[in-house]
């Protein structure tokens, strides 16, 4: 069985493809969550050590990865994360005058993490995660017919 991608000359590369760019996504998809899981687990921390300000919120940022092509238009070949992003929303202010973190007023600042908006974007992340998941079972099963047919 002779497949060639005449675009790049390189044997099963056209066949390989959707199955990279399924698996960057699930790399990203897999950042996505993680970032989402931390923002969770600090939606109530009010004193970051390194700074001494509450949790920053923080969002994915994803950038496509483009393949130059020789003579023609540059083509997609998957996504990647570009940049972990802080949330620049304000802090959420509580009165709380017996919380050791609270200042002269007797305000406690918390992080601007909204878990609701958190798990809303967490069941986005993981279907989108398992969606890409599905299209390499689909490859899998195509290659597997396609090797079948060919002997």
């Amino acid at each position: 069985m002779n497949i060639k991608d005449t675009s790049q000359g390189r044997p099963l590369n056209a066949v390989f493809r959707g199955m990279r760019i399924a698996t960057s996504s699930l790399s990203a998809e897999r950042e996505r969550v993680d970032t989402i899981a931390k923002n969770i687990a600090n939606a109530r921390t009010t004193k970051d050590p390194a700074t001494g300000l509450p949790y920053q919120r923080e969002e994915v940022s994803f950038a496509p990865i483009m393949e130059r092509i020789a003579g023609g238009p540059d083509r997609f070949v998957g996504i990647r994360v570009d940049e972990i992003i802080k949330d620049e929303s304000p802090f959420e202010e509580v009165f709380d005058p017996t919380h050791p973190d609270a200042d002269d007023r007797g305000v406690v600042l918390y992080p601007n993490v909204n878990t609701m908006k958190e798990m809303a974007d967490l069941v986005t992340a993981v279907r989108s995660y398992e969606a890409n998941i599905s299209v390499q079972e689909n490859f899998e099963r195509m290659a597997d017919r396609a090797l079948r047919l060919a002997d």
